[in-house]
Parts: structure tokens; sequence; C-alpha cells
């Protein structure tokens, strides 16, 4: 969570609270369904990841922006997250697009990096202060 040099309203932290939730539900959906496709054995990259993925780059960059004012962000931090999200978005873009080709067979590196990616995230997001 950012450092906080201003007072914050309530209503304002409760908005952010909603858009740090949403943030999260993001990453859920995006690994909890690489999770079902590996258990599956499909090893497919869905439709499922990428709208996960899109919930957290849309939530993430609302994240990125100085709201409340006096808010201090780490703007090193949101910006290795923004090129790990943009590289997910090549990856599951990619991904879809070789498996349409392949007659919806899987594409076995992208699958795994469509998994490694998301979870590089959140441990970026947890152990950088």
């Amino acid at each position: 969570m950012p450092r906080r040099r201003a007072a914050y309203t309530p209503g304002m932290d409760l908005l952010r609270n909603v858009v740090v939730y949403a943030h999260l539900l993001g990453f859920a959906v995006m690994v909890g369904a690489w999770i079902a496709e590996a258990a599956a054995r499909r090893f497919l990259i869905t439709p499922v990841m990428t709208w996960g993925m899109t919930l957290s780059l849309v939530t993430g960059l609302a994240l990125a922006a100085p709201w409340p004012a006096g808010i201090v962000l780490n703007y090193p931090k949101i910006g290795t997250k923004l090129v790990i999200l943009v590289a997910l978005g090549a990856v599951l873009g990619i991904g879809t697009a070789r498996q349409r080709r392949a007659g919806g067979q899987p594409v076995m590196p992208l699958f795994v990096a469509a998994g490694v990616l998301p979870l590089l995230a959140s441990a970026i997001a947890v152990m950088w202060n």
C-alpha cells in the first residue's frame, strides 16, 4: 500500500479499496483460469485469462494515478509491473493466435509464460516496498 502524506477522506479510501479489490480479482481470474487449464491438462490460453489481464490493466492504471492528493507512489515498481503486464498481454495474444492457427493445439511455452508472468507481478507487488 502506498505511503500517505495527506489525510484520506473516508469516501476516497473506500473507492481506492474497491479498485484494489477489483485489481486482485483480475489477478485471481487470470491465475485461476491458468490453474484450471493446467489441472485439466488442456494447457490452452483461454479468453478468461485475457479478461483477467484486462481487468488488472484497467484497475492497475487507475491505482497508478496519484489520488487522492498527497499520496506517494513507487513509480519504478509501477513501471516494472506495467512492463510485465504488457508482456503478458503479448503472450496471451500471440498464444491465442497460434492456438487458433494450430487447430486448438496448446502452445506450451506461451502457456507456461501466461502463468509465470502474473505470479511474477504479484511477487513484485508484495515484496517490493
